[in-house]
């Protein structure tokens, strides 16, 4: 019966000039009945057997298929006058985490679902389970997912970095909504000084993303979004305590102030004791006083038109070394490093729609910080000055989604102790990225990026992704070139500091290449996403620390390949993650010989397990993390593998929330593998090897949080 309607209406669609488009929508096998079909202003619900029948003018049309349930699904088709087109369409299950998920990072905000490039998402719940454990900063986030490594830095000072899949930290570009306002490279103690009260999401992406977001973000980017502030007025009191002398006291505050403008606020104290574990008369944990504000504003006007300005402030007085006085028996006196930081910064992004077709958004930043760094008898202080403007214009035309723009960026070091290190980099460049969707099952993403360096010439950094998605599989490919312009700066430097640092020649630009290709499959309340990553960096720089302490050009490529792996079951309110990571990172070494990058485990992996209900949450977490090469270690040249748990409750008394952590309950300690200091000071003047495992052992931590 349904054949002899569709005859009948070719034949009056003859006679009238129209097209006809028959739409034939499934998932899996069956048809899918219910769904509403759209092109332009007609539109049809498919019938029991997942039949849909549209009479349309001729010509091009862009054609919706959406299912309470499914993710909407567009298809471009192209239709003569009389003629006739069977559409088929799959439609995926919409899974539940994903139902509202989108992405800024890659600036066509997309949901997560329909990205080419791969980006990595936590969520407010995740980061609220961080931030129960750690309160004070981003590092325990970051390092639990997958690929990524949270890496000590300073074991004086407790300093850290993100290395993502084996590249070093300074390859990774932290941003606060798109804007640079924790400065150009956020290694160190940045890290340490972010709270994560206030943030919305954290969004990552691995991998050159130069063409998107230029020099500094060879490795990928990090963009911390912030939390938007609900209808109605919030406000929320966090107080923690740990086993080993830590306080956290965090208050976050949401208002409106108009029908169009609401703020938020977040302020913070922060306090550590110096902490002696293993009674040697060395910190293990360095002691510390941090305070933190940083509020908010937000504007939405009608006609897309919305402004968003942030400001913050942070202080900090951070002191290592030994505890007490107590002299360090290998030097025979006391010995002290420490580091006061003062940061302030602002940042603004506008956004408005022209002639109802294009979005412009503006972006402005500006950092400014002040370092003092005391080793011993040495002083290095130093101002540190970041600028950033960015405008770009978003359209779409079809099938495409386009972004340009331009960017300009100026970097200021000026370390006043050590005067022949000083830099200013002053960096302009263009931008282009188009989004298209080819078919329904494939998409591209194309972006490009011209910078000139006003101390490295000129680069161009392109970025090809591709998505490819047959239910229940989808794929992704991407690869792409980068650059960073080399500074002193780096992790081994900023631990060690600037004064006995020697850079025989003139340092080269980094450049950066990488590839990865990503499989997922959704299962129900599972998926499963294996990943193969490669990149290589020309030229890198790397601080040469057995017989010389020297920064220097490698003459060979750094090469990281490697594997992830990563299972998520989501079902009721039972969330869990399995992740396991395989990485190949390798260097030249002082004497040319290819080695392993030090401070690189090959395997790692970890499984988190949360489940919560209205009345509260308990986790539990496992993580391993394999052997490591040591360099410049008196004691040994590889690590030991070690094992960590962790278990998190909370239970809820309507505002108010108690909860309880404990971290490492393994105990696993360095120190009890081998002493932190060193017999001697090193060629660099440390006296501490670098950190490969916990200095603290075992922790626990606990608290309230009340809503108010």
């Amino acid at each position: 019966m349904h054949w002899m309607l569709y005859a009948l209406l070719q034949v009056a669609l003859s006679a009238s000039g129209q097209a006809a488009l028959r739409v034939e929508v499934v998932s899996g096998a069956t048809p899918l009945a219910g769904a509403a079909v759209v092109a332009g202003e007609h539109a049809a619900i498919t019938d029991p057997q997942g039949v849909a029948v549209l009479a349309i003018p001729p010509g091009k049309h862009t054609v919706s298929i959406s299912l309470d349930g499914y993710l909407t699904v567009t298809a471009v088709v192209e239709l003569a006058a009389g003629a006739e087109r069977v559409l088929q369409v799959e439609m995926r299950v919409q899974p539940e985490h994903e139902e509202t998920i989108t992405v800024s990072a890659t600036r066509t905000n997309m949901r997560l679902e329909d990205q080419p490039m791969r980006v990595e998402v936590l969520d407010r719940e995740e980061i609220e389970e961080k931030m129960l454990m750690t309160p004070g900063d981003i590092v325990m986030m970051l390092n639990e997912m997958g690929g990524m490594r949270v890496q000590s830095t300073s074991p004086s000072l407790g300093a850290a970095s993100v290395r993502i899949q084996g590249l070093r930290g300074r390859y990774t570009r932290v941003l606060s909504d798109g804007l640079p306002l924790y400065g150009q490279q956020v290694g160190g103690l940045g890290l340490l000084q972010i709270p994560p009260m206030d943030l919305g999401q954290v969004e990552v992406i691995k991998g050159t993303a130069s063409a998107l977001y230029g020099a500094g973000a060879m490795g990928g980017v990090i963009d911390l979004v912030s939390r938007r502030p609900p209808a109605e007025p919030e406000r929320e009191l966090l107080f923690n305590r740990t086993s080993r002398g830590g306080t956290d006291v965090v208050g976050w505050l949401a208002s409106p102030l108009s029908s169009r403008w609401s703020a938020t606020l977040l302020a913070g104290g922060h306090w550590q004791d110096d902490v002696d574990v293993d009674d040697d008369a060395w910190a293990d944990l360095s002691s510390y006083s941090r305070a933190v504000v940083r509020p908010r504003v937000f504007w939405e006007g009608d006609r897309g038109r919305s402004f968003f300005a942030t400001a913050g402030v942070t202080f900090e007085d951070r002191t290592g070394g030994t505890v007490d006085d107590e002299p360090l028996p290998q030097l025979g006196a006391p010995y002290v490093e420490a580091l006061d930081t003062l940061r302030f910064d602002v940042g603004a992004v506008a956004t408005a729609i022209l002639r109802k077709r294009f979005v412009v958004t503006a972006r402005a930043a500006a950092t400014r910080q002040r370092h003092s760094h005391r080793f011993q008898d040495i002083l290095e202080r130093d101002r540190h000055l970041t600028l950033f403007g960015e405008v770009a214009v978003r359209g779409s035309a079809g099938r495409h989604t386009w972004v340009a723009g331009a960017a300009l960026e100026h970097d200021d070091y000026d370390p006043r102790d050590v005067t022949r290190f000083a830099y200013t980099y002053t960096v302009p460049g263009i931008f282009l990225q188009d989004d298209m969707t080819i078919a329904p099952w494939v998409s591209l993403s194309v972006s490009g990026r011209l910078d000139e360096h006003s101390e490295y010439g000129r680069f161009v950094s392109p970025r090809v992704s591709a998505l490819f998605r047959h239910n229940p599989w989808s794929a992704r490919i991407s690869g792409g070139t980068g650059f960073f312009a080399p500074t002193a700066l780096t992790e081994e430097t900023e631990a060690a500091g600037l004064t006995r640092l020697d850079v025989p020649r003139p340092l080269l630009s980094e450049r950066g290449r990488s590839m990865s290709l990503d499989i997922t499959r959704t299962d129900g309340p599972a998926s499963y996403t294996l990943t193969l990553f490669g990149s290589r960096v020309r030229n890198p720089v790397t601080v040469f620390r057995s017989t010389s302490y020297a920064l220097v050009n490698l003459p060979e490529p750094s090469t990281h390949r490697g594997v992830e792996a990563l299972v998520t079951f989501r079902q009721g309110p039972l969330v869990a993650t399995a992740t396991y990571t395989f990485v190949r990172s390798r260097e030249t070494g002082e004497e040319g010989a290819r080695l392993e990058t030090s401070l690189t485990p090959r395997h790692s992996a970890g499984l988190v397990g949360m489940l919560e209900t209205e009345a509260g949450r308990i986790g539990l977490e496992i993580y391993y993390t394999g052997a490591q090469r040591l360099e410049a270690n008196p004691y040994r040249t590889r690590s030991a593998a070690y094992a960590i748990v962790g278990l998190l409750g909370e239970k809820r008394f309507n505002r108010w929330r108690l909860f309880v952590n404990g971290e490492n309950l393994t105990g696993v300690r360095q120190s009890n593998f081998d002493p932190l200091t060193r017999p001697s000071p090193s060629i660099d003047g440390r006296w501490t090897v670098d950190a490969w495992a916990p200095l603290d052992g075992r922790v626990v931590n606990g608290g309230v949080r009340v809503d108010f």
